[in-house]
């Protein structure tokens, strides 16, 4: 892992959370990871850069939700903890923020260390390993890209054919399910299901 570029002594590295703690972006601890401030930072974070449909924004921690149900239906008898992982996937996002993919790749190898740095610690906090094995890493990623591509057409005005070239194919959930996920929730909705759902998988 590349390590990032600390800067002058005297910048402020670290941000304070609600719940009290401080983390320090750099050097982030597992002590100072509190899923309380991951579900409510996810839940205020926007997907697409709020670029959707509806009437509140589609959140990070909706997201999240839906890439692990995607998962479910994809690979019914996973283990609990590679769920978790998926459902934890983009949690360092309620620090950094939810860059487009397009700007991750302006901005190179730091933005990209400093969210290793953060998911590794928050693996490590909730009992996963700090570097998931690369099976289950194409595990969730191939569940991320149905979600995209379920958001990219239902929410953010993608055709079909750009969507699947981009993210490839739908992934098939049942309808229900579907609408469910991809009805924008308020924050605090989000917020809620995101913690509930945690409590099931982290056993």
């Amino acid at each position: 892992m590349t390590a990032a570029r600390r800067p002058a002594s005297d910048t402020r590295v670290w941000q304070r959370m609600l719940s009290g703690r401080r983390l320090d972006l750099l050097n982030p601890s597992p002590l100072d990871i509190e899923i309380a401030d991951i579900a409510h930072g996810l839940a205020r974070v926007a997907r697409w850069n709020g670029q959707t449909n509806g009437a509140h924004i589609f959140s990070v921690a909706q997201h999240t939700l839906l890439v692990e149900a995607v998962m479910r239906a994809q690979a019914p008898r996973v283990d609990g903890r590679v769920r978790l992982a998926a459902l934890l996937h983009d949690a360092p996002e309620y620090v950094i923020g939810d860059m487009i993919s397009p700007f991750k790749a302006v901005l190179g190898g730091d933005y990209k260390a400093v969210e290793m740095r953060l998911l590794s610690a928050i693996h490590i906090r909730f009992g996963l390993p700090p570097v998931l094995a690369d099976q289950i890493v194409r595990q969730i990623k191939q569940a991320d890209r149905g979600a995209a591509y379920l958001e990219a057409t239902q929410l953010a005005g993608f055709a079909e054919s750009e969507a699947k070239r981009l993210f490839g194919r739908d992934p098939g959930l049942p309808e229900a399910t579907a609408r469910d996920y991809l009805t924008p929730w308020t924050a605090a909705r989000a917020e809620k299901r995101f913690l509930a759902r945690f409590q099931i998988l982290h056993v």
